[in-house]
């Protein structure tokens, strides 16, 4: 019987069902059959949770609480709307530009893991390099319809560090057709060191840098870090 019992599960993918059903003590038949129910939503809840933290590939972070002294904010928008993500759901997206180290990549981090939490968001985390450089391989290897059908399933892409490595002109313009994709249909977050002006660094096109700036600050929030390096401050407390 108990094989039957665990083929049955199998088929019906209970996976909980079938490892723990021998575990679980009720009262009566409904009582039983609702523990059981209960634990394998629990467990598939879980495991939901897990694959999104994995895909989304975020950085480390401290446990530190985050400090936001030092952060110009818009009407329009509080503390609470970015660290919860509630511009997601509008199709919103931030901008969060200041200097190296202010802590643009923690709240990133911050307000990604928040969302996958709260509403089951699907996130991936990129430096705007590493998307460009992994545009170029797909486009070459003949996989980049894969790839962007990968990105269109996204709720959240955090495009982080923009403005530290230029990209060429293939990086480019695949980064161009990205944004453009994601354009009022899911949001991004984007952190800089740099001012609009002088994206046309990165992107070495001035067509297309206006191009990605005009769909970038449509619905979007612009939050400005001020003050110096977080990991300098630190290190020189440590000395």
């Amino acid at each position: 019987m108990r094989e039957h019992i665990e083929e049955y599960a199998k088929r019906l993918k209970l996976s909980w069902v079938r490892e723990h059903y021998h575990e679980v003590q009720a009262e009566t038949n409904e009582k039983y059959l609702l523990k059981l129910f209960e634990k394998e939503v629990e467990n598939r809840e879980e495991r939901k949770l897990n694959n999104l933290l994995k895909q989304a590939q975020l950085p480390k972070t401290g446990s530190q609480p985050f400090q936001w002294e030092h952060i110009q904010i818009p009407q329009g928008i509080t503390r609470e709307n970015v660290l919860q993500g509630d511009f997601i759901d509008p199709k919103e997206n931030l901008i969060l530009y200041g200097g190296v180290g202010t802590g643009k990549t923690y709240l990133a981090t911050l307000l990604s893991l928040n969302a996958i939490h709260r509403f089951g968001s699907r996130v991936k985390f990129f430096t705007t390099a590493s998307l460009s450089n992994q545009l170029i391989e797909a486009n070459q290897n003949g996989s980049l319809p894969k790839f962007m059908k990968k990105l269109e399933k996204l709720d959240l892409l955090i495009l982080d560090e923009l403005g530290y490595i230029p990209l060429n002109k293939e990086g480019a313009e695949l980064l161009f057709q990205v944004i453009s994709m994601c354009y009022e249909n899911r949001s991004i977050v984007v952190t800089t060191n740099l001012q609009f002006g002088q994206w046309n660094h990165v992107f070495g096109d001035s067509i297309i840098t206006e191009a990605v700036i005009d769909r970038l600050i449509h619905h979007s929030h612009l939050l400005v870090f001020k003050g110096d390096s977080f990991r300098y401050k630190e290190s020189l407390l440590h000395q």
